[in-house]
C-alpha cells in the first residue's frame, strides 16, 4: 500500500522535530500550524490495530501531561467501536474525559456505549458504564438508570464497583432519581465483596446520608470486612460508621459526665460535708446506671483498632477521631502512639495531625504526656508547624512537667523566626496564666527579654507582661516602672500601646513616672500611630481624673491636638472624653461617673487556646481544619438518652457462612487480646468499678499493650495447669517460714519481704483465690521494676536464698548496711532484700542511725536520724467521722524499701470503739496521670483500743496533686485524701562544697528563684535557721565556710530533680533566699514554704 511508506516518512520527520504532545516547553501552544496532530489522526483512521494502540498511547500520555486533546475526539470516538480490546480500553478512558465537552459526538456513539455493557470482558462492561456516567445530558438518564441497575447486579465485582461510581454521578444530574438510586445503593449495600464496599458507603454518603436504616443490616458486615477494604475505601466507611453508633448506642462516657457535673465534694470525709454529699448523691446516683457495653459498639472498635498500624495516614487519622468520639475514656489512649507516628511524616500531614492533637489535648491532656518530646520543634520545621507543636506542648503543660516545657521555651525564644518566637512568648504568657506556680518565674523570664535587641521579641514581651500583670498589679510596680522607661526605645505601635494603657490603668502605683510619660507622649502625639494615639488620651484621661494638679494644661494640649486628628475615631474619641471628664455647664450626669468609668475594675483577660471549641466538629474534617462549617459537612448526631432496639442489626447468617469449628477455636484463642477492653461489655459501675491496676495503666500509657494481654492469658493457663505443684511450693514455703522464724519476726511484717518470700517459692504465676494479698503486692511491684529482672536469672535466685539462710547476727549487719548505703545517696537503686519496714526497725539500727555523722555539726540530731525526733503528724479520719476508727499519718522522711521512687507514708490507726475492726486495707486508688500507690498490708483485725503502724509508698510523681483512695473495713468505706507538702518530695543528698557550686551553675536563669526576706528575732541563730529549714523540707546540710551562709541540697524522691537552696543572712535580720531546681514549679513552691516559715 502506498500509504505505508508516505505515514513512514511522516513519522520519521515528527521524529525529528520537537513534537507539539511531547514537548511542554515547545511554542505549539501559539503556532498557526493546524496539522501538528495529522499524523495521530492518520494512525487513528488507519487499518493497522497496532497504529491506533500507537496512538491512543500517546494522546492518554498527552492527557496525562495536561495537554488539551480535544481537538482528536472525532478521530478517537469513531474507535469506539474496534473491536481490538487494548485500543478500547484507551478509547473509553479518553472519552471519559472529554465527554462532558463534546456531549453531541459522544451521543451518537451512545448505541456503542450500550453495547459494552454487554461485553464478555468485565473492563469493557465498566469502562462503557464511566463513559455513559460522564455524558452529562439529561436526555440519557433514563438509559443511564438503566445501565447502573443492570450493573449492580454484575457477576463481576469490579463491574459493580462502577456502578457504585455512577451512582453520584446520576443524582448530581437528575434529583428526581434519588429513590431509585436508593434502592440500588440497599442492594449494593448488601455486596459481601470488599471491592465494592467503599464505594457503595462513599454512594450512599453523597445521595442519602440521612437514611441510616440502611446500614443497620449491614452494619456488622461492614465492621468485618473493613479491615481487607482499600485504604480509601476504609476511610469513607470508618467516618460513615463514626455516626451510626452515636444514634444506635449509649454514651459510654455518661457517668463520668455526670460525675464531672457533680464533683465529689466529700471525697475528703469533712463532717460538715457528708451530709451535702449523700443528698448529692442522692440526685446524681439514680442517673447512673450500670454501663453496659453493647457487642455492636464492641465489635466496631475491636476491629477498627488494627487499623492503626496503616501505612496510609488518613486511616489512622480517620480510626483516630473514631475512637476520640466513640469510645471509653479509658480506651482512647491507644490513638495517641499511632497519631505521634504520623508525625514522622510529610510536614502536610503533620498539619493535618496536630489540629487534631491541638484539638484531644485540650480534654485528655494525659493521653499525649507520655509523649511530650515528641511534640518538640526542631530547627526543619516550617512555621505553621512549630505553632501547632507549640499549642500542643501549651496544652499538655501542667505542674509535673512545665520547667522541662519551659526550659525547651527557653530555647526557641533564641531562633531566627520571629513569627515562631512571638508565638513562643505568647505561650509562655499562657503557661504562666494556667499553672499560678510560675506565674513570677515566667514574668521575670519575658521582663529579661525585655532587654533584648530585637525589637519583635520586646514588643510581644510587653504585651503577654500586660495580660500577665493585671492579675496580680500591685506585687509588680517595679515592672511597671520598668517599662515605663522602654518607652522612648519602643517602636512597635502595639507594645507602645500596652505600655501605656499599663501606666494609665495602674497609675496609682506609679505616681510620679505616670505625668513625666504623658508629657514625652504629648511632644511625639502627631507622629504616632492611631492605636498608639487613643491610649495617650485614655492616659491623659486617667492621670486628669487622679492627679489633675500637675496634668491639667497636658491633658488639655492632648485633647485639642486629638481635636483636629485625621482620623475620625480619635476625634470622637477626644470630644467623647472632653465632655466627660471636664466639668461644664452642659455636662450631663455621667460627669459624676467619669472616675468610676475610667478606673473601674477590669477583669484579667483569659489566654485560652484558640482550639478550645474546635472539636464540637468531627475531628479529621475539613470543617475541624477551618473552623468554620463547610459544605457538605454533617454533624455529628447526640447520644440517646435511651438505647434503641439493637435487633434491627439482626441478620440471619445462612449455614455455608458460619465459621467452622477451627476457626472457632482460633477465636477463642485471640479473644484475650482485646480482654482489656471487653471487660467493658459487662455491667460495671463504668470506669469507676475498674481495677485500680487497670485503670492506672490505661491512663498513664494509654491502654494496655497486647504483651500485657498475652501475659494474662500465659497466666490463666499456668492457673489450670499448676495449682497441686504450687500448694506443694506453698506447703514447702511454710516450713522453711517455721524454721526461720526470727527473720520472718524482722522481715515478714514489710511488702518486700512478702515479695522476696514470693519470688522463693514461684516464679511471675498469677494469684490464686487463696493468695490475694501476695498478688496484690506483686501486681504494685510489677509496676516499678521489669518483670524480666525480677527471676530470670537462676543465679540472683539462688543468691537470694542463701541470704535468707544467713544466722540472725549477720543478718542485722546485712540490713545496717544497706541502710547506710540508702542514707549515703537515697537515688540509687532499691534493694528489696531483707530491709525492714520502717515500724519495724531495730534498736541497734536506730543507735546506729543517731551516731552517724551525715552532715555539719550545727545540724540538729533529731533532723539527722529521720526515724527520732520530733514529726508534724496529720489527721485522715476524725474518730466521729470514722465510727470508732481513727487514722492520722506522717511522712516519716524514710526510703520506702519495696520502691524508692515512692515517699514513704506512716498511717496509725487507732481503734476508739469497743467493737473489733476488721480487714482494713487499701482499695480503689483515684490517681493522677503517672502517679502510683502501694498500700499498706491488710490488718486482719483491730482490737478495741489498740494502735497499728503501718507504712505505704505513694509516688506523687513530683507534684503535690493529692492522692486519693478508699479505706475499707469489712463494714465501712471511708473516702481518703493525702496531700504532701512540696518539702515531704524529696530525699536528702550530700555533696562537697565545689559540686554545690558546680550544679548552681547550671540551674540559672528560670531555672533560679530569688526571695528577699526577713528574719523573726527568734530565728536569728545558726540552729534556728537550719532547724526550721529541715523542719518544711527533707534536706541534707552542705558544708559552708562562710557562717552567714547556710547551703542545703537534695532530690526529689521520683524524678530524681536536683533541689539547691542557699540563704544567706546579713545585718538586721535581712536574708536572701536562692533556690536552684530543675523543675520550676517545686523551686517556686518550695521558695514560699521556707520564706513562710522563716518569717513567722
Amino acid at each position: 500500500m502506498s500509504s505505508g511508506p508516505a505515514y513512514n516518512d511522516e513519522k520519521g520527520s515528527s521524529l525529528g522535530e520537537p513534537e507539539y504532545g511531547h514537548d511542554p516547553a515547545s511554542g505549539g501552544i501559539f503556532s498557526s500550524d493546524y496539522k501538528r496532530h495529522d499524523d495521530l489522526k492518520e494512525m487513528l483512521d488507519s487499518n493497522k490495530d497496532s497504529l491506533k494502540l500507537e496512538a491512543m498511547k500517546r494522546i492518554v500520555a498527552m492527557i496525562a501531561r495536561g495537554k488539551n486533546a480535544s481537538e482528536l475526539f472525532p478521530s478517537v470516538v469513531k474507535n469506539v467501536a474496534c473491536k481490538n480490546i487494548e485500543v478500547k480500553k484507551l478509547v473509553y478512558v479518553y472519552l471519559v474525559r472529554y465527554a462532558e465537552e463534546q456531549q453531541d459526538l459522544a451521543l451518537l456513539s451512545i448505541s456503542t456505549f450500550q453495547r459494552g455493557l454487554k461485553d464478555p470482558n468485565q473492563l469493557i462492561r465498566a469502562g462503557a458504564l464511566r463513559v455513559l456516567s460522564s455524558i452529562r445530558v439529561t436526555i440519557i438518564v433514563p438509559i443511564m438508570m438503566l445501565a447502573i441497575k443492570e450493573a449492580a447486579s454484575d457477576m463481576s465485582p469490579y463491574v459493580r464497583k462502577t456502578a457504585a461510581h455512577a451512582i453520584p454521578k446520576l443524582y448530581s444530574l437528575d434529583l428526581d432519581q434519588k429513590d431509585q438510586l436508593i434502592e440500588v445503593i440497599e442492594k449494593l449495600l448488601a455486596d459481601k465483596t470488599t471491592l465494592v464496599a467503599g464505594s457503595v458507603v462513599m454512594a450512599f454518603e453523597e445521595v442519602c446520608p440521612e437514611r441510616i436504616d440502611l446500614i443497620h443490616k449491614n452494619y456488622r458486615k461492614l465492621c468485618n470486612l473493613l479491615i481487607d477494604v482499600e485504604e480509601w475505601g476504609q476511610v469513607v466507611i470508618i467516618d460513615m460508621l463514626t455516626r451510626d453508633p452515636r444514634t444506635q448506642v449509649l454514651n459510654p462516657n455518661h457517668n463520668e459526665i455526670l460525675l464531672e457535673e457533680n464533683p465529689e465534694k466529700g471525697f475528703y470525709g469533712t463532717d460538715e460535708e457528708d451530709s451535702k454529699q449523700e443528698e448529692a448523691d442522692a440526685v446524681v446516683l439514680p442517673k447512673r446506671k450500670p454501663y453496659v457495653m453493647d457487642p455492636d459498639h464492641r465489635l466496631l472498635l475491636r476491629n477498627t483498632k488494627p487499623l492503626l498500624q496503616s501505612r496510609n495516614a488518613a486511616v489512622v487519622m480517620a480510626v483516630a477521631q473514631l475512637y476520640f468520639h466513640l469510645a471509653p475514656k479509658a480506651e482512647v489512649g491507644v490513638i495517641a502512639k499511632a497519631l505521634v507516628r504520623l508525625l514522622r511524616s510529610h510536614s502536610e500531614v503533620q498539619f493535618v495531625v496536630l489540629q487534631n492533637v491541638a484539638s484531644m489535648s485540650i480534654k485528655r491532656r494525659g493521653m499525649f504526656e507520655p509523649h511530650l518530646k515528641s511534640f518538640y520543634i526542631r530547627s526543619t520545621d516550617p512555621t505553621q508547624i512549630k505553632v501547632l507543636k507549640l499549642e500542643v506542648l501549651t496544652n499538655l503543660a501542667s505542674e509535673t512537667n512545665i520547667s522541662t516545657i519551659l526550659r525547651e521555651f527557653q530555647t526557641y525564644i533564641k531562633s531566627q523566626d520571629k513569627d515562631f518566637v512571638a508565638a513562643t512568648i505568647q505561650a509562655i504568657g499562657r503557661c504562666a496564666t494556667n499553672i499560678d506556680e510560675v506565674r513570677d518565674t515566667c514574668l521575670s523570664g519575658l521582663v529579661q527579654l525585655l532587654s533584648n535587641r530585637d525589637e519583635l521579641v520586646v514588643a510581644e514581651s510587653v504585651v503577654v507582661i500586660k495580660k500577665l500583670l493585671q492579675m496580680q498589679p500591685a506585687q509588680h510596680s517595679d515592672i511597671i516602672r520598668h517599662m515605663a522607661k522602654l518607652i522612648d526605645n519602643i517602636m512597635v505601635p502595639m507594645a507602645r500601646a500596652s505600655i501605656l494603657w499599663l501606666i494609665g490603668e495602674y497609675c496609682e502605683h506609679v505616681p510620679k513616672i505616670a505625668p513625666d510619660v504623658l508629657r514625652k507622649m504629648a511632644k511625639s502625639f502627631t507622629s504616632e500611630e492611631d492605636i498608639v494615639k487613643l491610649q495617650i488620651i485614655n492616659l491623659a484621661a486617667k492621670l486628669y481624673l487622679t492627679n489633675s494638679r500637675q496634668t491639667k494644661l497636658l491633658t488639655q494640649y492632648v485633647l485639642n491636638l486629638a481635636k483636629y486628628d485625621q482620623n475620625y475615631d480619635i476625634r470622637d474619641r477626644a470630644r467623647f472624653i472632653r465632655q466627660l471628664i471636664v466639668p461644664t455647664e452642659k455636662s450631663g450626669v455621667l460627669n459624676k461617673y467619669a472616675k468610676k468609668l475610667f478606673l473601674a475594675q477590669k477583669p484579667p483577660p483569659v489566654l485560652e487556646s484558640s482550639f478550645k471549641d474546635r472539636d464540637h466538629f468531627q475531628l479529621g474534617s475539613l470543617s475541624h481544619l477551618l473552623n468554620s462549617k463547610a459544605s457538605g459537612y454533617q454533624e455529628l448526631p447526640d447520644w440517646p438518652e435511651a438505647a434503641p432496639d439493637p435487633s434491627v442489626r439482626n441478620v440471619e447468617v445462612p449455614e455455608w457462612t458460619k465459621p467452622s469449628s477451627r476457626e472457632k477455636r482460633k477465636e477463642k484463642v485471640e479473644k484475650p487480646f482485646y480482654s482489656e477492653s471487653e471487660g467493658e461489655s459487662e455491667p460495671t459501675e463504668s470506669a469507676d468499678s475498674e481495677s485500680p491496676t487497670t485503670s492506672e495503666s490505661e491512663e498513664s500509657a494509654g491502654g494496655m499493650e497486647s504483651e500485657s494481654a498475652s501475659e494474662s492469658e500465659e497466666e490463666e493457663s499456668e492457673e489450670e495447669e499448676g495449682k497441686s505443684d504450687r500448694q506443694k511450693k506453698k506447703k514447702k514455703g511454710q516450713k522453711e517460714k517455721s524454721k526461720h522464724g526470727d527473720e520472718s519476726e524482722d522481715s515478714g511484717q514489710s511488702e518486700g519481704g512478702d515479695k522476696e518470700k514470693k519470688r522463693n517459692e514461684e516464679e511471675s504465676s498469677s494469684s490464686s483465690p487463696s493468695s490475694s494479698e501476695e498478688s496484690s503486692s506483686e501486681n504494685s511491684s510489677s509496676e516499678s521494676e521489669p518483670e524480666e529482672n525480677s527471676d530470670s536469672d537462676p543465679g540472683k535466685k539462688h543468691k537470694r536464698k542463701s541470704v535468707a539462710k544467713l544466722p540472725s547476727g549477720s543478718l542485722k549487719a546485712k540490713k545496717k548496711e544497706i541502710s547506710l548505703l540508702d542514707l549515703d545517696d537515697f537515688s540509687g537503686p532499691s534493694v528489696p532484700t531483707t530491709t525492714p519496714s520502717p515500724n519495724t526497725f531495730s534498736k541497734s539500727l536506730n543507735l546506729d542511725l543517731q551516731g552517724l555523722t551525715l552532715s555539719n555539726s550545727n545540724l540538729p540530731s533529731e533532723m539527722s536520724s529521720p526515724s527520732l525526733g520530733r514529726v508534724k503528724t496529720y489527721e485522715l479520719l476524725h474518730r466521729l467521722t470514722g465510727e470508732g476508727l481513727a487514722v492520722r499519718y506522717h511522712f516519716n522522711r524514710r526510703p520506702f524499701s519495696p520502691d524508692q521512687a515512692m515517699v514513704s507514708v506512716q498511717m496509725q490507726f487507732t481503734n476508739n470503739s469497743d467493737m473489733d475492726i476488721r480487714h482494713l486495707h487499701v482499695n480503689e486508688p483515684k490517681l493522677h496521670s503517672g502517679m502510683r500507690m502501694q498500700g499498706f498490708k491488710e490488718i486482719d483485725v483491730l482490737q478495741p483500743g489498740d494502735v497499728a503502724s503501718e507504712a505505704m509508698g505513694i509516688d506523687f510523681c513530683d507534684s503535690t496533686q493529692a492522692a486519693n483512695f478508699q479505706l475499707c473495713s469489712q463494714t465501712r468505706q471511708f473516702y481518703m485524701s493525702i496531700q504532701p507538702p512540696v518539702g515531704e518530695l524529696m530525699m536528702p543528698i550530700f555533696m562537697t562544697e565545689n559540686s554545690f557550686k558546680k550544679e548552681q551553675g547550671k540551674l540559672m536563669g528560670m531555672n533560679e528563684i530569688n526571695e528577699k526576706l526577713t528574719l523573726t528575732e527568734q530565728c536569728r541563730s545558726d540552729q534556728a535557721v537550719v532547724q526550721r529549714v529541715l523542719s518544711t523540707a527533707n534536706l541534707g546540710r552542705v558544708p559552708c565556710g562562710q557562717s552567714d551562709e547556710y547551703r542545703f541540697a537534695a532530690r526529689t524522691v521520683s524524678g530524681g530533680a536536683l533541689v539547691l537552696i542557699t540563704l544567706v543572712t546579713k545585718d538586721n535580720g535581712a536574708a536572701q533566699l536562692t533556690v536552684n531546681c530543675e523543675k520550676m514549679v517545686i523551686g517556686t513552691m518550695m521558695a514560699k514554704e521556707i520564706v513562710e516559715t522563716l518569717t513567722q
